[in-house]
């Protein structure tokens, strides 16, 4: 199994394909389930890394709160890990605040993918998402705050194996807290400048959790920001718009690859 480690704190990844690598990072409390559908379609033309953040999952869960530049330094220690210069971040909700932060701080970003981000804290409403991993019945009912109704009731069997895969990867109460926390006092709007990477800021016109508007602010607050929304999908507008979101992505980085030639 492999992982990083940031000094006592062990940190689980899974490393996969070839060519410039793609680093995803979750959402508060969701385990690396979350991006099984852009796993599936970057893991050839890319390698791909996905992690789970301290509290969820197979990392460890050291007592919290956590700040969001320990979290930065976690993803510092698994690139370093992986022997990765460069990457692509593509994050969510807390896991976009995070990668703003590291596309400030670090530098071994390249671009950033966000989804269901804004440049607040105060902006995110992420708590209906949480459910403890032992209630299965909670899991499914949660799953209506980041998933329209639409998709849920058309695709029956992503809900149950989406319901599994929580059960066994996401955080109890007490992960869920310590992350969320990152996001107390999180503000960027004062240093958004200082992001230069290209950014896309995706954003499903039915997210109840994070408002489109603030994602439309963000991408407007970003020198190179780009505001893409996805009508009618919700804060986890990645997996209902999976095909859409995986052609645009391979398409971003494609012309990035092109730019830098």
């Amino acid at each position: 199994m492999p992982t990083a480690s940031n000094g006592s704190v062990s940190l689980y990844y899974d490393r996969a394909g070839q060519g410039e690598p793609v680093v995803f990072v979750p959402e508060a409390g969701l385990g690396g389930w979350l991006w099984g559908w852009q796993h599936a379609a970057l893991a050839g033309p890319h390698e791909v890394v996905v992690w789970d953040l301290r509290g969820t999952g197979r990392s460890d869960r050291p007592d919290g709160p956590y700040g969001l530049e320990t979290l930065v330094e976690d993803l510092e220690a698994v690139l370093a890990d992986c022997e990765l210069r460069k990457a692509h971040l593509v994050g969510c909700g807390l896991g976009g605040a995070l990668a703003l932060e590291a596309a400030r701080t670090s530098s071994r970003v390249e671009t950033l993918t966000l989804f269901g981000t804004a440049a607040r804290g105060s902006a995110f409403d992420i708590e209906p998402l949480f459910e403890p991993p032992n209630d299965p019945d909670a899991l499914r009912d949660s799953l209506s705050a980041g998933l329209s109704a639409d998709f849920l009731g058309a695709q029956p069997d992503v809900r149950d194996g989406i319901v599994e895969w929580r059960a066994d990867g996401d955080a109890d109460r007490e992960g869920w807290d310590a992350q969320t926390a990152a996001l107390e006092g999180f503000d960027a709007t004062e240093w958004l400048v200082e992001v230069t990477q290209p950014t896309q800021v995706i954003h499903g016109a039915a997210d109840e959790l994070v408002s489109p508007a603030a994602g439309r602010d963000l991408a407007r607050g970003l020198p190179r920001g780009e505001f893409v929304e996805l009508e009618g999908a919700g804060h986890l507008a990645f997996i209902e718009r999976s095909r859409t979101v995986n052609d645009r992505l391979l398409g971003f980085l494609e012309e990035q690859r092109t730019d830098d030639e």
